[in-house]
């Protein structure tokens, strides 16, 4: 006959707790995930399992006591399996016997009240030279801030959180079972503490037990150089306070840049057309663009064609990382006037003849129409 009590190491006259406690410590030692399946560990697991399973239940105990092995009948789990899960890992077995969280403590570990803030995202419009050259803007938005009535504790100031009436303190609960395979325990969190172990019986009148309430933020926004529409800049803790002092979400400040009437961007290069009048183009001369910067003097060499593109170094968009500027580019458009006077076209057609181009005829004058009738 085997004696379970020298299986466990325990006396006849042991207590259930140190029936547990040396069944956890052998179930440690033996179990074949700690074992790497060793055969010999793997019967030794069910010989403890079969002992305890045996000296845990005070009835069987006593049949025990009175009758040896003779007296245990073949009910029940299997006698290598007291729980009726199979073997399955380390954690399994024991996490379901012990109640969950870690497997050598009397319970789980409860779940922290605090809980971080949300983030917040905002857009910010700015003018085109703005994302170019930077800017300092104040912004306004609306978000969830620790209730200054109850200092983000969420109880009635003068009160304070209790331990939860449901779990005790523990932030679980645990459900016990009987199976045809013995008894079922399953450990989930808390529902009415959400695993923190805690309850507000008096929530503050101003936040309704949340912590945090709803306000007007308001935060200057520094805009570096070269941003683009589109682009966020994230600030950091600026978001939506956490609940029962977690800490605070972030705040994503998503840029639209309104567009320019002479100039776009071309990542860190500005890109423009301007117009110079034909006579300009073909003999030479200067136009004047207003830049970003400022005036800037364009010389036109004789002979200028349309689509010809004058690059100007760093006089574009400066790079974000503070590193020079991109370039302005400038397309010269040549316009030909349509609002010509009779001695501009007279003048016209004589640099036509004198270059040998073919124009339209000159209409005939009243006289010249008369005369071709025959009258």
């Amino acid at each position: 006959m085997t004696d379970y009590y020298a299986v466990l190491g325990v006396g006849r006259d042991a207590t259930s707790d140190e029936i547990k406690r040396a069944y956890r410590k052998l179930a440690r030692q033996y179990h074949p995930d700690v074992n790497g399946g060793d055969a010999a560990a793997e019967e030794r697991i069910k010989e403890v399992n079969r002992a305890y399973s045996v000296l845990s239940d005070p009835e069987k105990r006593q049949r025990y006591d009175a009758y040896g092995e003779a007296g245990m009948d073949s009910q029940g789990p299997s006698m290598g399996d007291p729980f009726g899960f199979g073997f399955g890992t380390f954690d399994e077995v024991v996490r379901e016997f012990f109640g969950g969280g870690d497997p050598f403590v009397g319970r789980g570990r409860r779940r922290s009240r605090s809980r971080r803030g949300e983030d917040v995202e905002e857009r910010l419009s700015l003018e085109f030279t703005e994302a170019v050259f930077g800017a300092s803007r104040d912004l306004e938005y609306v978000a969830a801030i620790g209730c200054p009535r109850c200092h983000a504790s969420g109880a009635e100031p003068g009160t304070e959180p209790t331990v939860c009436r449901t779990c005790h303190g523990s932030g679980q609960q645990r459900t016990v079972r009987q199976s045809l395979l013995g008894q079922l325990v399953t450990t989930t969190t808390c529902g009415a503490c959400s695993g923190s172990g805690q309850e507000v019986l008096t929530p503050c009148a101003k936040c309704r037990g949340q912590g945090r309430v709803a306000d007007k933020v308001s935060l200057t926004i520094e805009i570096p150089p070269g941003v683009e529409g589109g682009m966020q800049i994230r600030y950091h803790g600026r978001g939506h306070a956490g609940e029962f002092g977690g800490p605070p979400g972030d705040l994503y400040v998503r840029l639209v840049v309104a567009p320019h009437k002479v100039f776009e961007r071309d990542g860190d290069n500005l890109l423009c057309r301007m117009p110079v009048p034909m006579t300009v183009a073909a003999l030479g001369g200067t136009v004047t663009l207003v830049t970003l910067d400022g005036e800037e003097i364009i010389d036109v060499e004789p002979g200028t064609q349309p689509g010809t593109v004058k690059r100007f170094r760093r006089r574009g968009v400066p790079h974000t990382d503070g590193r020079g500027r991109g370039d302005l580019l400038v397309e010269l458009a040549v316009q030909t006037p349509d609002d010509l006077s009779e001695e501009e076209r007279r003048l016209l057609r004589q640099l036509a003849d004198l270059r040998g181009e073919a124009v339209n005829p000159q209409p005939a004058g009243l006289f010249a129409r008369f005369k071709g009738s025959g009258r």
